[in-house]
Parts: C-alpha cells; sequence; structure tokens
C-alpha cells in the first residue's frame, strides 16, 4: 500500500546527457549506485515520499529527462506539468556548466505565466581532480538565476537527499504563502489527504472569528 500523502510534487531533472541525472535519482530513491548506466530515452519516472514536518507528507513524482538534442521535443512537454526543477551539471565538464543556462531558459519559456522553483546542482563532487567548476562561478551563476546552489556525489552519497529536500521544502513554503496553488488541468501539484493544512487561515476569516 502507498504512503499516505498530503500533496504530489511533480519533480523535473533538467541537464546535458551524462551529468548524472539518472545516478542522482536512483540514489535519492533506491539508494543504490552504479558506475554503469543507460542513457534515458524520452523520460523515466522515479517516486519517493518525504515527511517534510510531523504529519505532512510529500510524495516527490521524479521525472528524469534525457539530455541528448534528439528528444528534446518529447521532453518539453513535460515542461508545463512540472512545480520544481533541478539543473543538474557536472563539476567536471565545462561544457555542461554552460549549457545551465540554455536548460533554464527553456524551461522558464515553456511554463510561462507560471513559474517553477529550481535548485542548481553541480553534480560528481567526488571527482575533485577532475573538477573544472570553481564552486565561486557556480555560485555566482546560481545568484543570477536566482536559485539556491548545492554541490552532489551519487557515488559517495553526498548531499543527495538534501538537495532534493531543499526544493521540496522550497515548494512547500510557497505554497504555504500561497504563491503557488493546484490549478485544474495542471498536475504540478495534486492534493491528497488532509491537504488543507498547508493553508494559512485566511486574513477575513480570522478576523470573523475574532469579531465572534
Amino acid at each position: 500500500m502507498d504512503i499516505l500523502w498530503q500533496y504530489q510534487f511533480r519533480i523535473i531533472l533538467l541537464g546535458d546527457s551524462t551529468v548524472g541525472k539518472s545516478s542522482l535519482l536512483k540514489r535519492f530513491t533506491d539508494g543504490v549506485y552504479s558506475d554503469v548506466a543507460d542513457p534515458t530515452v524520452g523520460v523515466d519516472f522515479y517516486a519517493r515520499s518525504l515527511e517534510i514536518e510531523p504529519g505532512v507528507k510529500i510524495k516527490l513524482q521524479l521525472w528524469d529527462t534525457a539530455g541528448q538534442e534528439r528528444f528534446r521535443s518529447i521532453t518539453t512537454s513535460y515542461y508545463r506539468n512540472s512545480v520544481g526543477g533541478l539543473l543538474v551539471f557536472d563539476l567536471t565538464s565545462r561544457k555542461a556548466f554552460e549549457h545551465v543556462r540554455e536548460w533554464h531558459r527553456e524551461v522558464a519559456e515553456h511554463v510561462k505565466p507560471h513559474h517553477m522553483v529550481f535548485i542548481l546542482i553541480g553534480h560528481k563532487s567526488d571527482l575533485a581532480r577532475e573538477r573544472q567548476v570553481p564552486r565561486e562561478e557556480a555560485e555566482k551563476l546560481a545568484a543570477t538565476l536566482g536559485v539556491r546552489y548545492v554541490e552532489t556525489s551519487a557515488k559517495n552519497n553526498s548531499n543527495v537527499d538534501r538537495a532534493f529536500e531543499m526544493l521540496t521544502r522550497d515548494i512547500y513554503q510557497l505554497m504555504k504563502a500561497g504563491d503557488i496553488v493546484t490549478r485544474d488541468g495542471w498536475d504540478g501539484v495534486k492534493s491528497g489527504l488532509n491537504a488543507k493544512i498547508l493553508y494559512p487561515p485566511e486574513p477575513e476569516a480570522q478576523e470573523s472569528k475574532c469579531q465572534c
């Protein structure tokens, strides 16, 4: 039986081929790592639930997209139905880092007039000797894009859970503030059991209660 959840968030992983998106997802969802991974064809799906605070479970539906250009027409159709995105690049690949802006711009264009919550991920932090992107430069890009930055390693299981939890909490806080709401025809956020507990009382309702 599936774990009961209050909300489901659809999260999409974006970035060039071979940056390690599938490795991150397998480590996060299954707790395993493999040096050999078949390239993603189109989109693969993963899932895991997080208890974001006592009594509040968020189910993450995670979409692993192919980084190759020939699959772009397939993966773009998934952008609009996502509430969050992990922009992943390989710390040992200058080219993958330089493509981050393109991925961000492409997604932003497809989800207009709405927005998606992003986190920038510098992956393969275990390969320190092969590193081509300094932390300071990656942090500067993150600041320019208005997102947070974290470095991960699926191989060493470094910051993998933290990256997904950061994104989930950011989305959750925006929902509590009313900046993200469920919409008809949109699967980025789905309501589950007791979904109303995420919403603060309406100001008018509070005032009426006080008058009574």
